[in-house]
């Protein structure tokens, strides 16, 4: 691999002498996490590829692009075979069920919307598999997400930071603002400064088979997005099905169940005759109501938050939130577990993250527990 230029990323970088070390690659069977093997095996350091399977193999086996499948599993070892490290490859079958899919069918009944991939990095990926790496005596985790990590930042008194990818396209900090201080330690992140596209080149360079293997889904276990369809099967006995409300409570209207509406959201709802457009403004699974308003009625000008992982230390100055993942940061303030926005913002949905900023920085995050409504219900 000394013919393949690699990028001078400050994580694993060409030249640096890292033998007697070793590391533990998080390996998907994708073209990112397989790329991170290659730079780790060309610092010299013992190289580990591990792979959590996630998903029942026989139902699994043809599946491709769905991340810890079957399939993405062949392409994993071929990748590790490759490159001359071992593979190893451990069954989260059912903690993957617990921590991830089942709570993601509780959250759409609860008329809240899940972000799965926060809660797989949260349990599988950097609880489960960070354990792993430190049973195998490595000396850090490294994954193929694309944020970067910032080692002894402020001289090292609050540990490493996190800050956004490079790459604004490809930028993963939303997904991972519940790292928590000790895993971003022993965590690292080579891909943090390359764009996508040089990424699949130093594949191709060092022959890797997944050099053109589509990016997988944002849902790994909802093949063909039917979420409805999914938590149906899961919650055979849950019926959510109820009246379609205005913001007096006046019925325009019945719906099929919650789980097919998420706030914000403006199609199939199904309402003839209203003098503008209607929107889903939120969900009460408590009356099975789905309430509708105009597109103002979606502002909301405060969000109280919940399980709040804060990674900024002492840090007290202005931030931005982005509440959505492909939001724009927002200016905005937080009071206690009150995040405050200085202009009304739009599209807060409870089940959703906000995710903290300054600048660059990843400060950490909260879970959207209820929002606070700039228009007062008619």
């Amino acid at each position: 691999m000394d013919d393949v230029m690699m990028p001078a990323n400050g994580e694993f970088q060409l030249g640096a002498d890292m033998t007697g070390k070793r590391i533990v690659v998080a390996m998907s069977g994708g073209v990112d996490s397989s790329v991170v093997a290659a730079l780790a095996v060309a610092t010299g350091a013992e190289t580990i590829g591990v792979t959590l399977q996630l998903y029942d193999h026989g139902e699994a086996v043809g599946r491709a692009g769905s991340c810890c499948a079957g399939r993405d599993i062949r392409d994993a070892r071929a990748v590790c075979d490759r490159l001359g490290i071992a593979h190893y490859v451990f069954d989260h079958e059912t903690s993957f069920r617990e921590q991830v899919v089942d709570r993601f069918a509780d959250e759409y009944l609860a008329g809240r919307t899940p972000i799965p991939c926060v809660q797989c990095n949260m349990g599988p990926k950097f609880t489960d598999l960070l354990k792993l790496a430190r049973d195998l005596g490595a000396d850090c985790l490294a994954t193929g997400h694309y944020v970067r990590r910032v080692p002894n930042a402020n001289g090292g008194a609050h540990g490493a930071e996190l800050h956004r990818g490079a790459d604004p396209a490809r930028d993963q900090s939303y997904f991972l603002f519940a790292t928590t201080q000790d895993q971003l330690d022993y965590l690292r992140f080579p891909l943090g400064g390359l764009p996508k596209p040089r990424v699949r080149e130093i594949a191709a360079e060092l022959g890797l088979s997944v050099a053109l293997k589509p990016d997988s889904q944002d849902i790994c276990f909802v093949p063909d997005g039917d979420y409805a369809g999914l938590v149906k099967k899961l919650r055979p006995d849950a019926d959510t099905a109820g009246d379609i409300v205005d913001l007096a409570g006046r019925v325009l209207g019945q719906h099929r169940g919650l789980i097919h509406f998420t706030v914000g959201q403006r199609r199939g709802l199904e309402i003839g005759g209203a003098p503008e457009p209607y929107y889903v403004v939120r969900l009460e699974p408590e009356t099975k109501r789905v309430v509708v308003g105009p597109r103002r009625a979606l502002a909301v000008t405060a969000a109280r938050l919940e399980a709040i992982n804060w990674l900024g230390g002492d840090f007290t100055g202005p931030l931005t939130a982005k509440v959505r993942s492909m939001a724009k940061p927002v200016p905005a303030r937080l009071d206690g577990d009150r995040l405050v926005f200085d202009a009304d913002e739009y599209g807060v949905a409870p089940g959703q993250a906000a995710v903290l900023y300054a600048g660059e920085r990843v400060l950490g995050g909260g879970w959207i527990a209820e929002t606070e409504a700039a228009l007062v219900d008619a």
